[in-house]
């Protein structure tokens, strides 16, 4: 399925405890494969989320706004070998992304607002429409997104089931590299998220094993649970910055 010549994918979330993960993480790994960046431990997810002046990614969320985007910075483990920006587009129940690989000055041309005239001269859609929202809307850095992920893949349907987990604000600073980041907890330490990602079609047998019948879907958002920490504790900071 496609929108606008993007890939489009199903996604949905749900909530569940410790005991829900251990139980379907040992059915998973009976019929699922290991994702192979993954491994049975997983990899940490680092993402720096980026809203405009009227935080129309946090409030077009809040309402339940149907078709919505959000860009942001991402990095695995920490390291800097592999930053990616990206763009998730939602429609409905399904999304689409949209990457492009950075380098370490790139990235901190683009949080220090200075020299990103690459954005524009980029041969894709998705980092030249970036540039004009940093110049007309003032895009800027607003939370650090932090977490631990495990992950199955299926080849059959193209399907990804994820488990979420340690959900953690940055709220001090931009600099994903920064050592000193002030770090805060943005959700219950015995609670997770599932998350059901595929192309058009999941397997009988997958779905048997999530029991998905007896979860509710939810409309769950990291960033604004990160978000929403980051303004309690720097009510009055819209934006973060590089600390120099």
């Amino acid at each position: 399925m496609h929108y606008k010549g993007h890939q489009l994918r199903h996604e949905f979330k749900y909530y569940i405890n410790y005991h829900e993960y251990t139980y379907l993480k040992a059915r998973l790994e009976g019929i699922m494969a290991y994702d192979k960046n993954s491994g049975k431990d997983g990899y940490h997810i680092r993402s720096l989320y980026f809203d405009d002046v009227y935080d129309t990614a946090l409030n077009e969320k809040m309402s339940g706004v149907q078709f919505r985007q959000k860009y942001r910075i991402r990095i695995y483990n920490k390291q800097d070998d592999v930053i990616k920006l990206e763009r998730k587009e939602k429609y409905s129940d399904t999304i689409s992304k949209q990457s492009l690989t950075l380098s370490k000055d790139q990235f901190y041309h683009i949080i220090e607002n200075d020299n990103i005239d690459f954005l524009l001269h980029s041969e894709k859609e998705m980092p030249q429409q970036m540039f004009w929202h940093i110049r007309t809307r003032q895009l800027a850095p607003a939370v650090v997104v932090d977490y631990q992920r495990e992950v199955f893949t299926c080849e059959e349907g193209n399907v990804r089931i994820t488990f979420d987990k340690n959900l953690e604000a940055g709220i001090d600073t931009a600099d994903i590299f920064d050592p000193k980041m002030t770090i805060v907890q943005a959700f219950p330490p015995d609670a997770l998220i599932l998350e059901v990602k595929y192309d058009d079609y999941i397997p009988d047998y997958i779905l048997n094993a999530l029991q998905i019948h007896s979860h509710k879907k939810e409309a769950i958002s990291k960033y604004v649970y990160c978000r929403m920490v980051q303004l309690k504790w720097n009510p009055a900071r819209r934006v973060l910055r590089k600390e120099r």
